[in-house]
């Protein structure tokens, strides 16, 4: 699935992987659901999540695969940021994205096609978070200071490797490249704020 924005060409092939993962934005607590996976998102996700979308086209993010966990909130999300990116967004759903272990997201991401440059990955904490924290080595800066604090819901966390086969993506071997919070992008959308 490639996805460019709408303003965008298709351009050469960049000479690195890039990993892109996006936290689902904030989810309804008091939504009387059954399953967990159910969760809806709340006004305030709804708003950071195409705040992001937003964002995302401003600096020209694009993606060739995308994988996202099929929960309701992650559903959700991704058409919120879709709106504000300007462009569907169509996913292989992955039901092992649901929740995962940092070491299941990565074997995820060791399936991702070799031809694929730019991976989108969509889904829950705290899984994306300890991804980075695998990835990403521990002297790698105020960035990853930033993933260790807390990784908050609807942001997103850039990572690039060095290699020509995601099969070959590694612990500590990932430079992490953008951390963005929904308050870094729109002030409203910080905690505590509605």
């Amino acid at each position: 699935m490639r996805l460019l924005p709408p303003d965008r060409p298709d351009g050469d092939s960049p000479l690195v992987k890039t990993l892109t993962l996006l936290r689902h934005a904030k989810s309804g607590w008091d939504d009387p659901v059954a399953r967990d996976f159910d969760r809806p998102l709340n006004a305030k996700g709804r708003r950071a999540a195409k705040a992001m979308g937003r964002h995302m086209r401003s600096l020209g993010l694009a993606f060739d695969h995308v994988v996202a966990s099929p929960a309701a909130r992650v559903v959700e999300t991704i058409g919120e940021v879709a709106i504000g990116y300007g462009a569907p967004i169509a996913p292989a759903w992955d039901r092992r994205v649901y929740l995962a272990s940092s070491a299941m997201l990565l074997d995820v991401i060791r399936e991702t096609p070799a031809d694929a440059d730019r991976l989108l990955l969509i889904g829950h904490n705290p899984g994306l978070e300890d991804l980075v924290l695998l990835l990403v080595p521990h002297d790698d800066g105020a960035l990853r200071g930033a993933v260790e604090e807390k990784y908050p819901t609807a942001t997103i966390a850039e990572m690039t490797f060095d290699i020509d086969d995601w099969a070959d993506a590694a612990p500590a071997r990932a430079t992490l490249t953008r951390f963005v919070r929904p308050r870094d992008v729109d002030a409203t959308l910080g905690p505590n704020r509605h």
